[in-house]
């Protein structure tokens, strides 16, 4: 059994407006800028996704090598992208369903590619972050359902920043078959213009709710907003540009500051401890961070035991699943959470994933048997199984 925990969809150009009201229609727009079409958010163009429509993707697998640190030519993400048609597979579910036969993969969880950048373009507006989360998932519903015949279970978007707001969309999406929702790890934005942690209990009717309807929340990488500590030592004003060459910013990238703070807000800031049902699944943010939060945990806890409950470690390796990189030492991250919280994900189609999801169980096999049935499928079922935690 091969499940999938990091798939993507390439979204539709309307996927973020179809269903905006109209009073906030001119939030989203697409322009002509010197022959290609670009997206802008509040009237900014944004140039962190190349390509917003989709047309033409890269190639699925395509930067794989990079990623594995594999490029003695040192040529450039768009010199090895292979640029490529979008097939129907990447935007309608039926066709990725046929897919995944071919593939000899049972089943997936799905994210968006644009989503991952536009709450950041949109902090200075709650109400209209939130009106555009409620849109795109009205068009998730729409053209891929939340749980396409028990195999393709796509991530509908929560945004945190309005708490009320936030459970009455969970509310609107458990009504309606989510089988897990997605919350991006970064700080939350405030009414006052500030940003607070995600872990605070003022968030916690979100928790608690996510926790009675027992299903999981995803964290996958995203634009966190943390190019701003990139422009504290270049004093560049430009924004989040994951693929251009920019040793420092790769650096700061690969450090995986964003989910390593997240965490470890969730946990220091007691999340766990207060919703004890919550499970939080980790996607496409790597493990090379776990050992550091891990060690980060145990010698703040020497320190000043009182400012925990319970076991910082044990807190985190009870609640959080992982996917790390294909890349990544998975032997060490097993050794580290126990082999029932690693996930496997291939980020197909996306370039720096595999083009050939199945092909992993193979690196697997030395770690044995049971590794690879967890690591590779059951792991994840089990996570996307409802688990309803009375408190």
């Amino acid at each position: 059994m091969i499940w999938d925990a990091d798939n993507h969809l390439y979204e539709a150009v309307d996927a973020y407006t179809r269903h905006l009201p109209k009073r906030y229609q001119g939030a989203i727009q697409w322009a002509q800028i010197e022959g290609r079409t670009k997206l802008m958010v509040k009237g900014r163009l944004t140039d962190t996704i190349p390509n917003p429509t989709y047309e033409v993707v890269p190639t699925p697998g395509a930067w794989a090598d990079y990623f594995k640190g594999n490029n003695p030519e040192g040529k450039s993400l768009r010199e090895l992208a292979q640029p490529i048609r979008c097939p129907d597979e990447f935007r309608h579910p039926d066709a990725r369903l046929a897919l995944l036969d071919r593939q000899g993969v049972d089943g997936c969880v799905l994210f968006p590619t644009t989503g991952g950048m536009l709450e950041e373009r949109m902090l200075d507006d709650i109400e209209l972050t939130q009106a555009v989360v409620h849109a795109y998932n009205q068009w998730l519903i729409e053209d891929w359902t939340l749980n396409y015949q028990g195999r393709i279970i796509p991530t509908p978007v929560v945004n945190l920043a309005d708490v009320e707001g936030a459970v009455a969309e969970v509310d609107w999406l458990v009504e309606r078959g989510a089988r897990c929702v997605l919350v991006n790890p970064r700080p939350v934005a405030t009414p006052s213009g500030h940003t607070t942690s995600i872990g605070h209990p003022e968030f916690d009717p979100f928790w608690r709710r996510v926790q009675e309807a027992g299903i999981p929340v995803l964290m996958h990488a995203c634009d966190s907003g943390y190019d701003r500590y990139t422009r504290d030592w270049e004093g560049a004003s430009s924004e989040y540009l994951p693929f251009q060459p920019d040793a420092f910013r790769t650096v700061l990238y690969e450090d995986a500051r964003s989910i390593l703070d997240t965490c470890a807000a969730l946990v220091c800031h007691g999340v766990f401890n207060r919703n004890p049902g919550v499970r939080v699944g980790v996607v496409e943010n790597g493990g090379s961070w776990v050992p550091r939060l891990l060690d980060l945990f145990r010698r703040v806890e020497k320190k000043m035991p009182g400012e925990f409950a319970t076991d910082p470690v044990r807190q985190f390796t009870d609640h959080v699943w992982i996917n790390p990189f294909h890349e990544d030492d998975m032997s060490e991250l097993i050794e580290l959470v126990g082999v029932e919280r690693v996930l496997f994900g291939s980020d197909f189609p996306h370039p720096e994933g595999l083009a050939d999801p199945a092909s992993y169980a193979a690196e697997l096999a030395p770690l044995g048997d049971t590794a690879v049935t967890k690591v590779m499928g059951a792991n994840l079922v089990d996570l996307l199984e409802p688990k309803p935690y009375a408190a």
